[in-house]
């Protein structure tokens, strides 16, 4: 039933509905899979797996999460929180400081948890299926982020402060409502893919050109 190597645990689509206590207890685990298994809720056990460097929960029910998540300061790989019911964060997240990978996409956010934003080591954030109005101004606390996901959601702009992401590579806005965005993403030095396919409320300003002109991909 169970495929466990090392110190990883695969509990992938086992039709579980809540998670064993057994998983709990085993507290060496750097990677722990638990996604596809109807769970509705999370123990707050889960701040034993203080080795965790990996934790995917994706395609479930969860409508929250416990704030014993952000318990995890090893989790620096991947967390997985895709395909659920959650609207919503715990503040405790925010200590997660040596994540690299968010996925929060196909869930309930209308604005970006603060806690997300004090992920400081993200790499790439996936917020896309969602029902976002805007981005904070805090996402330049986002300095090393490469990747920005953000299609099918309600967004008409972005903040001004996104051109504090200078690390930044790609940003995916596809299927959003956008009137305008700010000239500050012309000035970003690493940029090489703005996705603006299936936008078509959004008039293309003149910095565009200066973006493509630089070798930057722009699909509209």
């Amino acid at each position: 039933m169970t495929r466990s190597a090392g110190r990883q645990l695969n509990l992938w689509r086992q039709q579980l509905g809540s998670v064993p206590d057994s998983v709990w207890k085993q507290t060496d685990l750097e990677s722990l899979v638990l996604a596809d298994n109807g769970l509705t809720e999370l123990s707050d056990q889960i701040a034993r797996l203080t080795s965790l460097r990996m934790l995917d929960l994706g395609h479930n029910q969860l409508a929250h999460v416990p704030d014993a998540l952000g318990a995890l300061a090893a989790l620096s790989d991947f967390l997985y929180l895709h395909d659920n019911r959650l609207g919503g964060l715990p503040d405790s997240l925010g200590r997660l400081t040596r994540l690299r990978y968010l996925n929060i996409s196909e869930n309930r956010f209308e604005s970006l948890p603060d806690c997300v934003t004090r992920m400081v080591s993200l790499i790439e954030l996936r917020v896309s299926d969602n029902r976002l109005a805007e981005l904070p101004e805090s996402i330049a606390r986002l300095t090393r982020l490469r990747e920005l996901h953000l299609r099918n959601n309600q967004l008409t702009t972005l903040p001004e402060s996104i051109g504090a992401l200078a690390e930044l590579r790609q940003i995916d806005l596809r299927s959003n409502p956008i009137t305008t965005l700010p000239e500050s993403i012309a000035r970003l030095p690493r940029l090489d893919k703005l996705d603006l396919r299936w936008v078509s409320t959004f008039p293309l300003p003149a910095w565009i050109a200066s973006l493509e002109d630089r070798g930057c991909a722009v699909y509209y």
